[in-house]
């Protein structure tokens, strides 16, 4: 490529670098230098007149030593050993051969106060006078090449350290003066010669050493155009045509470039070229003819000079001199120049932000790019350059290439700032571009999701969105926000794969239910969901999936309830959910349900396929057991039934019949399966139904025999009987909890004359108080009274009340004569048996009372006798032993005889106060003491008098009883 088509830049900041005069007020950079090198932090410069000269950073000279042994001596080259402290100088005089010395910059002569001179070497050219015109050095400080004019290099190699000998070989000869050496170091070191007539290489030390010189380009290359570039090694020569590189394995890239050169000098990844103007073309122009004499020699004294970048091919630096240059020199990490009149500047490189700046304001973005990427710019910042390139594009109206440049800037762009310049419908495949990467790189939001949805809704682009959304690996968007926009959009199959993907389960059976109306596919996919995750979406859904899958949807729920649910492995015959659906979803989402995100338990593929054989031998038998699942109460699903009783009855009666449930949720569904039994009776259309329902109603409320052992509460039975007029089981409620007296009361009340004397008949025997109600009520009415064999039944019930006492004749004539129906004929007798006990009961108290006078009258004529009149004893025989009485004997008033020493008391009666008690009359006489006190302590305790008073049926006998105890009598004092 032409130098001619690359761009020009100006990435360098030239400044003159004031130099201060030398100790004897001399210039410093004078016309006496003759060589210069640069190195430990100096510059050093070789004179004339043999002496050099090392310069600081401040250019002061910090030092000067003579380095030629002869007055007229000139310092014609001058190299220093990188990272060492070595300086090599050649001076050389026609007459003599040239003499290489080593100096020891860190070490001081103490005489001269001149670097230390480690070796002096006189360099051998075959005894000819000319002068050196080349001069290379291998860093190890092992060999030093010099080239001369005539044509010769001489290779000199030794301890130049410790100056223990060299040896010297001319290794190569040609008629055309060297021009050049140079060195590529490493394993296999190589020497460079250029001369003008050719560039030859020649192995000098490595693998290959002795072959002879081999020739690497058949063009030479003048004085001061040959360098090398220290990071690649490659040797670089600059011709009137172009600029060339050589590497290990010869010619490499050249670039064109015409016109003279004088110097070429590398720096960091740019080649400084030196190029006087050109003579020919300058003397031809018209220019040149109106010039004058002093104006002529400035022309021909001018040259310029140029940096360029090889490697991005444009030119960082351009200029023209007033003066020609003697020299270019990289010291300090800056890029210096020397011009013959002694001016020294100084180009200093931009920073990397500043070159781009100066590429911005010239739009010039593909070389900012292409910059900043060759000197390592952070990501962050070479984005920006793209986003910046994509504004410049965007403007232009070039959109594609636009949108380009803004994917290669997503990470760090707001990207609000993009999307808002492609709203437009004609760029929005460019945005559809944009919204794609963003979610490739995980950067995008649920909003981005949302409009490149909608985008692809607008292009209906279907196959595009299943791209998107079928996308294998983990999801890079919202996957909520896609199915809710695939849901709007219509694309319900998108949305339902999305869902079963990801697990969304819940999400699933509402497509196929709310958008798909696939109840059948909706119920298969539930049941191949794990306990724990089937069961909320089935409660969500109960209704529906009860509503069109009536039958599947309560086997479902039966097996959910009962424990027995199992996750589905198979999957049914399509055929068979597209007869309830129309097909369509069920295939499309039927290949997904295998996909681990279904949660299958571990290892059951290999189960499924382990028990097929299993299977065909007993089909009806499942092998593998439900999983352990925490099973909900039974109420819970109550609310899903609503409207279809027949389902629900169904649900009930299996559940019901397990033998785990506990006492509350049996009693739950006995009890809804009972009301259930009742509205489905009061629908029955025919009788049979309505007896068949009333049946099943009857045989649930007469398994328990007892209230305890009911499943269903008597209040709830009662409650719904009634509601729905089921009178048998209100009987049969009552009967168990023996409520006579509310049966006999419901026929009764429903004047049900016949039924009131069957339950009197029958339960008459359990429950005596149905007796008075039954007289009531037969003599309510005359209506009642007249009714067939209530007057025979009225009999029965007088006569049973007389014999068990359940009235007093009082009490029966005050009922009898409240409805005005019963005559004096239909209780005669019952008054005249009444009147004849009555009498009969007065007889016997009148005799008892005569008798009981009698034998109080006796009690009290004996005790007086006791008190007045002596008594005598004529037992012969102790009432204890039966022995014949011996003395000591002892006699007690109610006639018993005793030994004394039956009585165990052998000193009885020698003491007053001694009290000795008839041993046989003796326990009587306790009770009797007991009793009496008894009655005394309870003339004390009014309100056991009043609470039994209260209790009683019998008020008159209670007090009498209380007479008799002696409540009423007068309270005694204690010491009276």
């Amino acid at each position: 490529m032409a130098l001619t088509t690359w761009k020009a830049f100006p990435f360098f900041n030239v400044s003159q670098v004031p130099v201060p005069a030398d100790e004897d007020g001399s210039y410093v950079f004078d016309s006496d230098i003759v060589s210069l090198a640069t190195g430990s932090d100096s510059l050093f410069l070789g004179s004339s007149n043999g002496t050099v000269r090392v310069l600081s950073r401040a250019l002061k000279v910090v030092r000067t030593f003579t380095a030629s042994d002869t007055p007229d001596g000139t310092i014609s080259h001058i190299h220093h050993v990188p990272d060492t402290s070595y300086l090599i100088t050649l001076a050389e005089n026609l007459s003599t051969e040239p003499a290489l010395k080593v100096w020891a910059l860190d070490k001081t002569e103490k005489k001269t106060g001149a670097p230390k001179l480690l070796c002096t070497v006189a360099v051998q050219n075959g005894r000819r006078q000319f002068p050196s015109s080349a001069l290379a050095v291998l860093d190890d400080l092992s060999q030093v090449a010099v080239g001369f004019a005539n044509g010769s290099v001489t290779v000199i190699r030794g301890d130049f350290i410790h100056d223990r000998g060299t040896k010297q070989r001319t290794v190569y000869e040609s008629e055309d003066p060297i021009t050049g050496l140079e060195l590529r170091q490493g394993t296999t070191k190589t020497l460079y010669i250029a001369n003008t007539a050719r560039i030859c290489s020649l192995i000098i030390s490595g693998k290959g050493q002795g072959q002879p010189v081999r020739t690497v380009d058949n063009r030479g290359v003048i004085v001061g155009c040959m360098t090398q570039d220290p990071e690649t090694g490659d040797i670089v020569v600059a011709r009137e045509d172009a600029i060339y590189y050589y590497g290990p394995n010869g010619r490499g890239p050249s670039y064109a470039f015409e016109g003279p050169k004088k110097i070429i000098k590398v720096f960091k990844e740019y080649v400084g070229l030196i190029c006087p103007p050109r003579v020919a073309q300058v003397s031809k122009s018209k220019t040149f003819r109106r010039l004058g004499g002093d104006e002529i020699d400035e022309l021909f004294s001018s040259s310029s000079f140029t940096l360029l970048d090889t490697d991005l091919k444009y030119i960082a630096h351009t200029e023209s001199l007033p003066a020609q240059v003697k020299d270019v020199f990289v010291e300090w990490g800056e890029l210096f120049l020397l011009t013959m009149d002694g001016k020294l500047y100084r180009y200093q490189e931009k920073t990397l932000q500043q070159k781009l700046d100066i590429l911005y304001q010239r739009n010039l973005y593909i070389h900012a790019i292409n910059l900043a990427q060759k000197f390592g710019a952070d990501k962050v910042q070479q984005n920006i350059i793209f986003r910046k390139y994509g504004d410049y594009l965007y403007q232009k109206g070039d959109f594609d290439t636009a949108m380009q440049q803004y994917l290669r800037a997503i990470d760090n762009t707001e990207p609000s700032q993009v999307i808002r310049r492609f709203l437009d419908t004609q760029r929005i495949h460019n945005l559809i571009d944009y919204l794609e990467e963003l979610h490739d790189h995980d950067r995008a939001t649920a909003d981005h999701t949302t409009l490149l949805l909608n985008c692809y809704a607008k292009l209906k682009d279907t196959e595009k969105l299943d791209t998107f959304i079928r996308t294998p690996g983990s999801a890079k968007f919202d996957v909520e926000t896609a199915i809710t926009m695939c849901r709007q959009g219509g694309y319900f199959e998108q949305a339902a794969y999305l869902a079963t993907k990801h697990g969304e389960n819940e999400v699933v059976i509402d497509i196929l239910i709310e958008d798909l109306k696939k109840y059948a596919e909706a119920l298969q996919y539930i049941w191949r969901l794990e306990p724990e995750t089937a069961y909320p979406v089935l409660m969500k859904y109960a209704r529906s999936l009860i509503e069109h899958c009536p039958d599947e949807a309560t086997k479902l729920f039966v097996e959910y309830y009962t424990g027995r649910y199992k996750p589905k492995e198979d999957v049914p015959a399509v055929a068979e959910v597209q007869a309830q659906t129309g097909g369509g979803t069920f295939q499309s989402l039927s290949a997904l349900w295998t996909l681990p995100f279904m949660q299958r338990p571990k290892g059951e593929s290999e189960q499924t396929t382990q028990t097929i054989p299993e299977q065909a031998e007993s089909s009806d038998n499942d092998i593998s057991q439900p999983p352990a699942y925490p099973i909900p109460r039974p109420r819970t699903a109550f609310s899903s039934f609503l409207a279809h009783p027949n389902q629900f009855i169904t649900f009930l009666e299996a559940l019901i019949q397990q033998d785990n449930l506990s006492k509350q949720d049996l009693t739950d569904l006995s009890t809804t399966l009972f009301e259930m039994y009742l509205e489905n009776s009061n629908a029955a259309s025919d009788a049979t139904s309505k007896t068949q329902w009333q049946a099943k109603a009857t045989g649930l409320i007469a398994d328990s025999k007892s209230a305890e052992g009911a499943t269903i509460d008597t209040s709830n039975v009662l409650l719904l009987s009634s509601l729905s007029r089921f009178s048998i089981g209100t009987t049969l409620v009552r009967e168990r909890a023996g409520l006579y007296a509310d049966i006999f009361r419901s026929y009764t009340s429903a004047k049900d004359t016949s039924g009131a004397i069957s339950a009197l008949r029958k339960y008459g025997t359990e429950d005596p108080s149905l007796y008075p109600l039954a007289l009531g009520y037969f003599s309510s009415s005359a209506e009642v009274l007249n009714e067939a064999g209530v007057k025979e039944e009225l009999q029965n019930v007088l006569r049973r009340i007389n014999e068990d006492n359940l009235m007093a004749p009082l009490q029966v004539v005050k009922v009898l004569s409240q409805g005005g129906g019963v005559t004096m004929g239909m209780v005669k007798s019952y008054l005249s048996e009444n009147i004849s006990r009555e009498r009969r009961e007065i007889q016997t108290n009148r005799k008892l009372i005569e008798s009981y006078r009698t034998e109080t009258a006796a009690k009290k004529a004996e005790l007086s006798d006791l008190e007045t009149k002596p008594v005598v004893f004529q037992a012969r025989r102790c009432s204890s032993c039966g022995r014949n009485l011996t003395l000591p004997t002892v006699h007690f008033m109610c006639k018993h005889s005793f030994h004394q020493e039956c009585l165990n008391k052998p000193g009885i009666g020698m003491d007053a106060d001694d009290k000795v008690e008839c041993a046989i009359c003796k326990p009587g006489n306790d009770t009797i003491k007991a009793i009496r006190r008894q009655q005394v302590e309870s003339t004390e305790q009014h309100d056991l008098f009043k609470a039994a008073l209260s209790r009683s049926t019998n008020r008159f006998g209670t007090v009498s009883e209380f007479f008799g105890r002696g409540v009423m009598n007068a309270v005694v004092p204690a010491g009276e």
